[in-house]
């Protein structure tokens, strides 16, 4: 049998992250980090091991720790993920704070859409902190929604959730704030390596990263009420871009937000 600091530094050999390989053996042992660090001597069973050797393989070639332990936390939420959605990232948290801002000086029971919502962290974030708010979430991804679903019914946040391939399924319907983190990384950039175990329709979006963005700027004031927003993430060089889409479609007050690194990550607008 090993212990854990043999098996830590097992990890380090393999090329895991040493706080990787540390939450990898909370999640197998079913123990605390801080437990882990009082007990480096602890010795785990054969079980344990090939079960831990197994995740270190998976996590030294690319696979997002939160698909090997099944959750991420976002916005003080801890939600469910699999290969199906994206790993909710930091930076998305930008977006939430926005709405949030938002949402505090709109109208009593205020509409949201959340549109391609993969595992509901854009939703589910704005219904725990603004619980008048009527949230709907809209992903083209049955197994997206089938994540988004789980995590909303275990942490008890009613949102409403449909198949929808961007605004085919809300026809006829205005809101009071639209949000969306859309695909938005051109194909065949460079980062998508880095990204191969995540759902490439999640990510990409044409040549220029801009389709989809595109697309919902191009609907969006139709389904807006008089004077709401919407609000957009995108790559870290596309605000200018954004804002131009925007401007072209009419809306107002054109704004961008920066993210935790200062980079420019959401854009919105005003509609008429």
């Amino acid at each position: 049998m090993k212990i854990v600091a043999e098996v830590l530094a097992q990890a380090r050999s393999a090329g895991v992250d040493r706080l990787d390989a540390q939450l990898l053996l909370c999640h197998v042992l079913g123990r605390s980090r801080s437990w882990l660090l009082a007990n480096d001597d602890a010795a785990l069973d054969a079980t344990q091991q090939q079960h831990l050797s197994a995740l270190l393989a998976r996590r030294a070639i690319g696979e997002p720790l939160a698909y090997l332990v099944g959750e991420k936390e976002f916005h003080g939420l801890t939600l469910q993920v699999s290969p199906a959605v994206l790993v909710p990232r930091p930076d998305t948290e930008t977006l939430v704070d926005w709405g949030l801002e938002l949402l505090r000086d709109a109208k009593k029971n205020p509409h949201v859409l959340d549109m391609g919502t993969g595992s509901g962290a854009i939703a589910l974030a704005l219904k725990h902190a603004c619980p008048h708010a009527r949230v709907s979430a809209l992903d083209a991804s049955d197994e997206a929604l089938a994540v988004a679903r789980g995590n909303a019914a275990r942490l008890q946040l009613d949102i409403q959730l449909l198949r929808s391939d961007w605004w085919q399924g809300v026809a006829g319907q205005r809101f009071d704030m639209i949000v969306s983190n859309p695909p938005y990384i051109a194909e065949g950039d460079a980062h998508l390596v880095a990204l191969q175990h995540e759902p490439v329709q999640a990510l990409t979006s044409g040549t220029e990263g801009l389709d989809a963005l595109r697309e919902i700027i191009a609907g969006a004031q139709q389904h807006l009420n008089a004077g709401a927003w919407l609000l957009l993430e995108h790559g870290h060089d596309q605000a200018p871009a954004v804002a131009r889409l925007l401007a072209a479609a009419g809306f107002s007050e054109i704004t961008t937000r920066p993210d935790l690194s200062g980079t420019p990550r959401c854009t919105g607008g005003r509609s008429w």
